[in-house]
C-alpha cells in the first residue's frame, strides 16, 4: 500500500509541529500574566461571582417594586417621590443631558445609590478616584455613626474599594477605617445620594459576608414604599431595538454573511458569464515577422514562391473587386481594371505577365523578384480602403 506522505512531506510536517510547540512555549513563558480581577461585573443580569443577579432577585422576592432600567436617565419620572436609582459601577459615561437628568431626579426628591469611582462621575458634585491596584483580599469597614444605613450592620466588607476625594455638599461618613472612608451620604435638593467605594456588598459572592446583606437592604429602604430602578443603561443595555442588535453579535454576523454573499456572487458571475478566449500576445512584432519571413525566403533561395504568393493574392483580390471569373485571361482582367480604376492597362498587363513568368523561373534574380513583389503590393494596396492602404504602404516603406 503506497504511503500517503513521502519523506519530504513528513519532514516538513514534523518541522512545522516542532515550530508550533516552540512558539506556544515562548508565548507561555514571556506572555504577561492574566490580570487579577473580579469575575464579572455588578449587573442584575450576571450570575458570576461579581455579578448582582442574586441581589436583584432578592429584592423581587421581598416585595420591592424593582425593575431593570435600560432607558436614558432623561426618561426617569419627573416626580420621583423617593424612588431609588441604583448605579452599580457603571461601565459607560453619560452625556451632559443625562447628567442633568440625574441631577433633576435627585433634586426633585429621588435617591441614588452609587458605587465606585465611575458612578461618582454620574451623580451630582462628587469626586472619587479608582483603586490603583485590584486586590482580592476584602477590607473590613466599621460604622462611623448610628443611622438608618448602619442599623444592624456594624461592619461591612469590600474588595478593591475606590477612594473618596471630595464633595461640594456637606457629607456624612457612614463607614470607614482609619482615614479611609468607604460609604458616604449627602443631600441634593429634596433627595439624597449614598456612595459606596465598591459594589462588593451586593455582589453574588459577597452579599452574605459579615453584615453586607443588612447594609444593602438598609440603603434600599423599606419594601413597597417607592420604586427601585436598577440601572443597566450604563452597563451597555439599551432599551431600543436598534441598540440591542448593535451591541450584540448580529452586526458581525451580518458582515460575514455579506462577505459570503459577495464571494458567491463573484464566483457565480465568473462561472456563468460570457466565455472569452484569453488574449495571446505575439512574441514577434509585425516587422520582426517580415524580417524573419524574408530571411527564410532568402536562405532557401525561394524567390519564385515569394512572387507567387504576392501574385495570387493580388489576382484573387482584383477578381473579387471586379466581380469577374478567377480564370479570366490577363488581357480581359487588365482591360476591366483599367476601365474600372483608371489604371494604365499596358503597365498592369506587363507586371502580371512578368509575374507569371517569374513564378516558373527557378533561376529568378532576387532583384527582379523584389521589384515584382513591390509592384504587386502597390496594386493590392490600391484595392484596399484608403486608411488601410496608407497604413500598409507606410509599414512597407
Amino acid at each position: 500500500m503506497p504511503a500517503f506522505l513521502d519523506s519530504r512531506d513528513l519532514r516538513f510536517l514534523i518541522g512545522a509541529g516542532i515550530v508550533l510547540i516552540v512558539l506556544l512555549g515562548v508565548t507561555f513563558a514571556v506572555g504577561p500574566a492574566p490580570a487579577q480581577q473580579s469575575l464579572g461585573y455588578p449587573s442584575s443580569y450576571t450570575s458570576e461571582w461579581a455579578g448582582a443577579k442574586a441581589a436583584y432577585l432578592l429584592l423581587q422576592d421581598e416585595g420591592y417594586q424593582v425593575e431593570r432600567w435600560e432607558k436614558s436617565p432623561e426618561d426617569l419620572p419627573a416626580n420621583p417621590d423617593g424612588a431609588l436609582l441604583v448605579l452599580a459601577e457603571p461601565s459607560q459615561g453619560a452625556s451632559a443631558s443625562e447628567l442633568a437628568a440625574i441631577r433633576r431626579f435627585v433634586a426633585g426628591g429621588g435617591r441614588v445609590l452609587a458605587m465606585g469611582a465611575s458612578a461618582a462621575d454620574l451623580v451630582p458634585d462628587l469626586k472619587a478616584s479608582a483603586a490603583e491596584e485590584w486586590k482580592p483580599e476584602p477590607k473590613t469597614y466599621s460604622a462611623l455613626l448610628p443611622s438608618s444605613v448602619t442599623r444592624d450592620a456594624p461592619e461591612i466588607s469590600m474588595v478593591a474599594p475606590d477612594t473618596f476625594t471630595s464633595s461640594t455638599h456637606s457629607w456624612l461618613g457612614l463607614y470607614g477605617h482609619d482615614d479611609e472612608v468607604a460609604v458616604i451620604s449627602y443631600r441634593v435638593g429634596k433627595g439624597d445620594v449614598i456612595w459606596w467605594a465598591s459594589a462588593t456588598p451586593l455582589t453574588n459572592g459577597s452579599i452574605r459576608d459579615k453584615n453586607n446583606l443588612a447594609f444593602f437592604l438598609n440603603c434600599i429602604g423599606a419594601p413597597g414604599k417607592s420604586s427601585v430602578y436598577w440601572d443597566e443603561y450604563f452597563h451597555g443595555a439599551r432599551a431600543s431595538f436598534i441598540s440591542y442588535f448593535a451591541n450584540g453579535p448580529l452586526p458581525w454576523a451580518g458582515l460575514q454573511i455579506a462577505i459570503a454573499f459577495v464571494a458567491v456572487l463573484f464566483t457565480f458571475s465568473r462561472r456563468s458569464g460570457a466565455m472569452r478566449m484569453p488574449a495571446v500576445e505575439s512574441r514577434l512584432s509585425p516587422l520582426e515577422f517580415v524580417e524573419t519571413l524574408g530571411d527564410l525566403y532568402q536562405s532557401a533561395h525561394a524567390s519564385p514562391p515569394a512572387v507567387s504568393v504576392a501574385y495570387k493574392r493580388f489576382r484573387l483580390a482584383l477578381s473579387r473587386k471586379l466581380a469577374t471569373s478567377a480564370k479570366a485571361k490577363l488581357p480581359e482582367l487588365c482591360r476591366a481594371a483599367s476601365s474600372r480604376f483608371g489604371w494604365p492597362e499596358d503597365a498592369l498587363l506587363d507586371t502580371l505577365a512578368r509575374s507569371e513568368r517569374a513564378m516558373r523561373n527557378i533561376n529568378l534574380d532576387e532583384k527582379e523578384a523584389l521589384y515584382l513583389v513591390r509592384q504587386l503590393h502597390d496594386y493590392s494596396a490600391r484595392l484596399e480602403p484608403k486608411g488601410r492602404a496608407e497604413q500598409e504602404n507606410s509599414a512597407w516603406r
